[in-house]
């Protein structure tokens, strides 16, 4: 199984950028548990972070015929991007929509959520580990 792991704008930042709602843990220690979830279910994960729109659409759109699988954290352009949304659509690939924080208790804009019109499931307020969570709905679900 091949699996596309997604990050999005500022996700780069983790650790630095406001520590009370997205933790003190890094951008290297989520590519880590990434990696760790990987050899736990002997699969092949392939990372990619941007905090360009259409890098993200491009990645997506790449994904077509290759991957079994998106976990996908839009950050910022869960609540703006049709493109992202369109691509996912366009490539068919089973996803999954993660979110850090829980978007449910924050700003009203950020309870909207274009790519989570397309994602057969969303994960919200975990931490970290919601990343872990969605790359075991997948592998149980599709593998």
């Amino acid at each position: 199984m091949k699996l596309l792991v997604l990050n999005g704008p500022n996700i780069n930042m983790l650790g630095i950028r406001e520590p009370g709602i997205y933790g003190t843990q890094t951008f290297a220690d989520l590519l880590s548990l990434i990696e760790d979830t990987a050899k736990e279910y002997c699969i092949h994960i392939e990372q990619y972070q941007s905090n360009h729109e259409g890098d993200l659409v491009d990645k997506i759109q790449a994904a077509y015929g290759k991957f079994n699988g998106i976990v996908i954290n839009p950050a910022a352009y869960t609540h703006t991007s049709v493109a992202i949304l369109d691509a996912l659509k366009a490539v068919g690939i089973p996803a999954v929509e993660v979110h850090i924080s829980n978007v449910d208790v924050r700003e009203s804009f950020r309870q909207i959520s274009y790519a989570g019109l397309y994602c057969e499931k969303t994960i919200k307020g975990q931490g970290l580990d919601g990343y872990r969570q969605a790359i075991a709905y997948l592998v149980e679900k599709y593998a």
